[in-house]
């Protein structure tokens, strides 16, 4: 039974530990037969009705699952016929072993002719694959998308990148996934996540300790990660303990976005939050805010004054703040401070990245916060380079710029330039509106304030603000969204 669902495992980290389990006296092939016997008790649970289990092998150790599979399959009464790629081709090791205990004959793919009623168990390439899939399966994949017909992936849809989540010239949409011991970045990445349907992962006895210790920098981000250090009030907290976060809000036209920053780093924890507006915008915020202090600031010296007066424990900056010199400047003021740098404070160092990656070159207290379109224009060598999967690039940024890059999207990635990194799941796609992306600025804000190292709140505030938004319910607005953080409600 699995218990860890935080595990996170590239194609390559699995096959090392797939031979290490070998290697320590683990029988390869009995984890063959338990990951086909798998497979099989899927499409018996999900699709007893099937009439014809038709069962797609590749030349490797994931055909060799299949060929398992389709055994159990028939063992148990079902009607299965399997289709290969190469009718000649003898697979070699556990693969042509599981293919010669197979009773059943093996046809060649262009015989396959789909009808009412079949299942496909796709069981050609998993998620090792590398290059673009063959012409003749990409036929097959398109007639099976045409068809509507239930598919079941073992391991990964065939075509899906393990590692990158993207098809390789064409990949199978399956309706459910089969995978073994732990998920691949394939499985969370997107489109990868798209592809794959609902994924199972089964426990097929490669000891936990070699699992783990194959894969120790990425992983899914889960509670486990980071809440045995979320700040929890005691009968001792007073606000200035809970940490003073610092917003900076745009122009008088432009003050909205810190508001919703603000907000909901004091929903999220924060002892004391203050909006920090130029004077301009002094009168429009002061109509808007209540438990949210606010205090006027007009250039970088009184920063600097305001630092070594006040207990000052983290900054928000980028919500609304407009693109420019005034931006770079004020950052640069903040003199290493724990900061959340977001939206048009990042672009503001397209041109010039170097000052603030230099201002932030001790310990870890910078977090970024990109959605794709700002990470190119920080990082574009980096973004531009299709063969990095998404954690790759992000890790990547992280390393250059001695920073937390929270790189957003449907798939968001949190990383760390010690090579940490996790792939959130938990959002819906609600939350694609305007004005979430100040808010999450907002609640990491707040955890940095409350003295939580910087990628563990990142990750929390990820987390978090995912949850609220399944509180808060499709349809939802940005203020919607603050209404909903609980910020110690979790599993």
């Amino acid at each position: 039974m699995i218990t860890d669902l935080a595990t996170l495992l590239t194609p390559k980290e699995m096959a090392d530990a797939d031979a290490a389990a070998a290697a320590s006296g683990v029988n390869s092939y009995g984890l063959m037969e338990k990951a086909g016997w798998a497979v099989a008790a899927a499409a018996l649970r999900l699709y007893p009705q099937t009439g014809r289990f038709v069962v797609l092998c590749g030349p490797g150790n994931n055909g060799g699952d299949g060929y398992v599979a389709a055994r159990a399959l028939a063992e148990a009464g079902g009607r299965v016929q399997i289709f290969v790629l190469d009718v000649a081709f003898e697979p070699a090791g556990d693969a042509g072993i599981s293919r010669r205990a197979c009773p059943l004959p093996a046809l060649p793919l262009s015989d396959l002719s789909l009808r009412d009623g079949d299942t496909i168990i796709d069981a050609v390439f998993g998620a090792g694959l590398a290059r673009d899939v063959p012409a003749d399966l990409r036929e097959v994949i398109a007639a099976v998308e045409a068809s509507g017909l239930p598919v079941i992936a073992v391991d990964l849809p065939s075509g899906l990148c393990g590692r990158r989540g993207v098809p390789l010239g064409g990949a199978f949409s399956a309706t459910h996934t089969v995978t073994f011991m732990a998920r691949k970045p394939g499985h969370l990445l997107m489109p990868g996540r798209s592809l794959c349907g609902d994924v199972e992962v089964v426990d097929i006895g490669i000891p936990w300790r070699i699992v783990r210790s194959a894969g120790r920098a990425l992983r899914v981000n889960q509670p486990s990660l980071w809440r045995r250090l979320l700040p929890k009030p005691d009968s001792g907290s007073h606000k200035y303990k809970r940490g003073h976060l610092v917003v900076f809000s745009g122009g008088a036209s432009h003050t909205g976005a810190a508001r919703l920053s603000a907000e909901a780093g004091l929903a999220s924890g924060a002892g004391l939050v203050t909006v920090a507006s130029p004077p301009d915008a002094m009168g429009t915020n002061a109509g808007h805010l209540t438990a949210v202090m606010l205090r006027e600031v007009k250039n970088p010296d009184e920063i600097g004054e305001w630092l070594a007066s006040g207990k000052l424990s983290a900054f928000v900056l980028g919500p609304g703040f407009g693109v420019g010199a005034k931006a770079r400047d004020f950052v640069l003021a903040l003199d290493g401070h724990p900061l959340v740098l977001d939206a048009d404070g990042i672009t503001s160092f397209r041109d010039c990245p170097d000052p603030l990656f230099d201002a932030y070159r001790g310990e870890t207290r910078l977090v970024l916060t990109p959605h794709e379109g700002e990470f190119a224009r920080l990082f574009p060598d980096i973004g531009d380079d299709f063969e990095l999967s998404k954690v790759e690039k992000a890790v990547a940024a992280a390393r250059r710029s001695n920073a937390v890059v929270v790189y957003k999207g449907a798939d968001t990635v949190i990383a760390a330039p010690d090579g940490r990194a996790a792939v959130n799941e938990n959002a819906p796609p609600w939350l694609a509106t305007a004005g979430s992306g100040d808010v999450l600025a907002g609640m990491i804000g707040a955890l940095l304030a409350n003295g939580m190292p910087a990628f563990e709140a990142a990750a929390a505030g990820v987390y978090l603000h995912g949850e609220a938004a399944l509180r808060a319910g499709e349809g939802m607005t940005a203020e919607a969204l603050v209404h909903a953080i609980r910020p110690l409600d979790v599993d």
